[in-house]
């Protein structure tokens, strides 16, 4: 069993339907091709687990492929909340431009620190106005906030950062050991992941992307999460099919709750910087001591080697530090930062999560081994740039009532509509046993079998 390495030729898979992403970059392509890749890597777990053969046909809907890179849920009859922070945004600032990335209470509150000025946007942009950009970066950063300069692509290239990140594979296989998968009766070819249990310790958004697509394909998602958390505007398109739980993992109480689901978890997804498990007791050797047979992959947001390893991000600010903003706005003529249409880098770096979450159960399954993957927004920059731009046709603007399902689905704040799945293995299609739901509106326990 070889292990998954980068994405699938567009002749290993087939697509239909037209449209494709204005950009500098061949972001439809992407979001094709990382949609294929599970397809292709759930073909060839259904073949090792004597539910199907690896030559069913992986199709794509490019429309919708593209259009799930966006916003997959339709609120009907009620309004999503922002999706952003008022402090939220790009800033002029002495040498260029910053993003600063307050959606969370205390990185707005590091921001404001560092700039000593009100929680005001206009406050803010005569503050950074003032600031060399990667003296406040650094500032921002150092004070437990987020921010990122906007460099050009040479620049990044240039950096410590950059050239690390050059060198990381787009999926970083690392410890291998054996492992040995519980049996799952209730897998059958509609539902290829019925029964698999998925501990899912991610935040916005690729890490729950990841889980979502599983879930869709039977997986039995349970998403922890800390007391009070949210995700504003952005929880309604990825908690979809999972089951949403609350722990405090720094109380004792929680983080033995949290071992005992660990040990009866069979795949365990996390987003969380280097070393940063360490600190709550869960350092690798407790992981393997705990749950030895279960299948992990992660991510993070500047890669897992260099300067930056360590430190917090997110897509839109892995685009100003990479260079992607700042192509962007060359191609449009612009004077400001020009970002992707969409979050691309957390949408591919998601699919392709689940792509190795879905090779390492092959491997486990046929070989009795397997590796754990780490991935990153800022590896699947690089990837971005590296891919040509072959798609042609209409230009797309928007989802359009025929790109929605007829189902209503009865989230936890209201009726809504969700686009129709855009890839299918055979006659395997993606669909989601429950609707999109709170943050810890569900008990954290595996479902009785």
């Amino acid at each position: 069993m070889s292990q998954l390495q980068d994405f699938p030729s567009p002749e290993s898979y087939q697509t239909t339907g037209t449209g494709r992403y204005d950009s500098a970059y061949a972001v439809s392509e992407l979001a094709n091709a990382s949609l294929a890749a599970v397809g292709q890597q759930l073909a060839l777990l259904m073949q090792a687990t004597g539910l199907g053969s690896h030559t069913q046909p992986v199709t794509v809907d490019q429309r919708l492929a593209s259009l799930w890179f966006g916003y997959s849920f339709a609120a009907q009859g009620w309004e999503l909340p922002s999706l952003w922070d008022p402090i939220a945004g790009n800033y002029r600032c002495k040498d260029g431009w910053i993003r600063l990335h307050t959606n969370l209470p205390h990185h707005r509150a590091a921001a404001l620190l560092v700039l000593g000025c009100a929680e005001d946007p206009a406050a803010v942009t005569a503050a950074v106005a003032a600031w060399e950009g990667e003296a406040l970066e650094t500032a921002v950063v150092a004070q437990g906030g987020v921010a990122a300069f906007m460099r050009s692509r040479e620049q990044w290239l240039a950096h410590p950062q950059g050239q690390a990140v050059q060198q990381e594979p787009l999926i970083n296989w690392v410890a291998p050991r054996p492992v040995l998968l519980r049996d799952r009766p209730e897998a059958t070819a509609t539902r290829p992941l019925a029964g698999l249990r998925v501990l899912d310790l991610t935040r916005v958004l690729a890490g729950p992307i990841a889980t979502r697509t599983l879930a869709g394909f039977g997986a039995e998602v349970l998403r922890i999460d800390p007391p009070g958390w949210d995700e504003p505007g952005v929880i309604q398109d990825i908690s979809l099919g999972k089951s949403m739980a609350s722990l405090d993992l720094r109380n004792n109480g929680g983080l033995q709750r949290f071992k005992d689901l660990l040990e009866q978890a069979d795949v365990l997804v996390h987003g969380y910087r280097p070393g940063a498990l360490d600190g709550l007791g869960l350092d690798l050797a407790t992981r393997d001591h705990i749950a030895a047979n279960r299948i992990e992959v992660t991510l993070d947001a500047y890669g897992w080697s260099g300067p930056w390893a360590g430190r917090r991000g997110f897509d839109s600010l892995v685009q100003m530090s990479a260079g992607i903003a700042d192509r962007g706005a060359q191609w449009a003529g612009a004077d400001k930062p020009n970002p992707l249409p969409v979050q691309a880098l957390d949408h591919a770096t998601g699919y392709m999560m689940a792509a190795a979450v879905l090779n390492a159960l092959t491997s486990a399954t046929t070989t009795q081994r397997a590796a754990s993957a780490r991935l990153s927004l800022a590896r699947m920059a690089e990837q971005l740039a590296q891919m040509p731009q072959q798609l042609t046709g209409p230009k797309i603007s928007g989802s359009q009532p025929a790109d929605y399902a007829p189902e209503i689905e009865d989230s936890s704040w209201g009726p809504a509509l969700r686009l129709r799945p855009a890839m299918q293995v055979g006659a395997t299609q993606m669909h989601w046993d429950r609707p999109a739901q709170a943050c810890g509106s569900a008990p954290a326990r595996w479902p009785l079998t």
